[in-house]
């Protein structure tokens, strides 16, 4: 039995405590089971991924005493795998135009019969008033059709995946609503490029934050509609501070960085993670 997990920070800041103890827990898993570690950067969003946190990256992790399969995998240079799975997706009937903007998204939630927390459902508009906005010019995103993907494997009833210690888990794709696959200004949402990314990878245990669980049941709905495996996962509870706060790059946690700066050694970090 094989055994392949894989690390994947965006480099949108320097490494803290939290990607640490995720990086340091796939790893170690690896490991132990004789399998391989993979590191992927998930710089897609152009907007906010800078080339010298990626660069760092790499340091903070090989100070940490990771190694990992070289070259590490990094998005944004495998733009055409993402359009083709996109391209078998519309090809299929499965995506639509959304011109819909974020503000129109969030106004419209907030009258609707249960709330905000209300998912996005869209449709497909009449073709002359598609192509009317696109002769304007309107920025649009394309968004996954739950009701033509539900049709398209005759329910969602035998989809799951499997969750490390907890078993066979049903998929609820339905809670996530019509989500967005590729924008204009990001060629590829992050949904679609993770499933695609797993299996060009051979990625077969997906070991990440409990924050990320409820992303695996649409992941899971794109693995079937695009004839892809589905790995077994295990999702980590979050590490926190003194105040139980988790640690995050908006919340300018203490980076990997700035322990190296004041002297703490890895092997120190490591012990406090809880690793030997």
């Amino acid at each position: 039995m094989t055994f392949a997990t894989r690390f994947a920070p965006s480099p949108t800041g320097y490494l803290h405590r939290g990607h640490a103890f995720s990086a340091l827990t796939a790893f170690e898993a690896a490991r132990a089971a004789g399998g391989r570690f993979v590191l992927r950067i998930e710089d897609i969003d152009r907007t906010r991924c800078r080339p010298e946190f990626t660069e760092a990256i790499f340091e903070d992790l090989a100070w940490l005493g990771l190694d990992w399969e070289r070259p590490a995998r990094v998005q944004s240079e495998h733009m055409i795998d993402y359009e083709a799975a996109l391209d078998r997706l519309r090809g299929r009937g499965l995506l639509y135009r959304c011109f819909k903007t974020r503000k129109e998204i969030v106004e419209a939630a907030a009258s609707a019969p249960h709330g905000p927390e209300e998912p996005f459902r869209g449709d497909p508009l009449p073709p002359e008033e598609e192509e009317a906005l696109l002769a304007e010019g309107k920025g649009f995103a394309w968004r996954l059709s739950l009701d033509a993907a539900r049709e398209a494997l005759g329910g969602f009833d035998g989809l799951a995946f499997v969750e490390d210690g907890h078993g066979s888990v049903q998929a609820r794709p339905d809670l996530a609503g019509d989500v967005v696959l590729a924008r204009k200004d990001v060629g590829v949402a992050y949904h679609l490029a993770v499933v695609v990314d797993d299996a060009l990878q051979r990625i077969d245990h997906v070991i990440r934050g409990v924050d990320l669980f409820e992303a695996t049941h649409i992941q899971r709905l794109l693995q079937a509609l695009l004839d892809l495996p589905t790995p077994t996962y295990r999702h980590h509870p979050l590490l926190t501070d003194a105040e139980g706060r988790r640690f995050a790059k908006r919340d300018r946690a203490e980076t990997l960085r700035d322990l190296r700066g004041r002297g703490v050694s890895p092997q120190a970090l490591r012990a406090e993670l809880g690793f030997s």
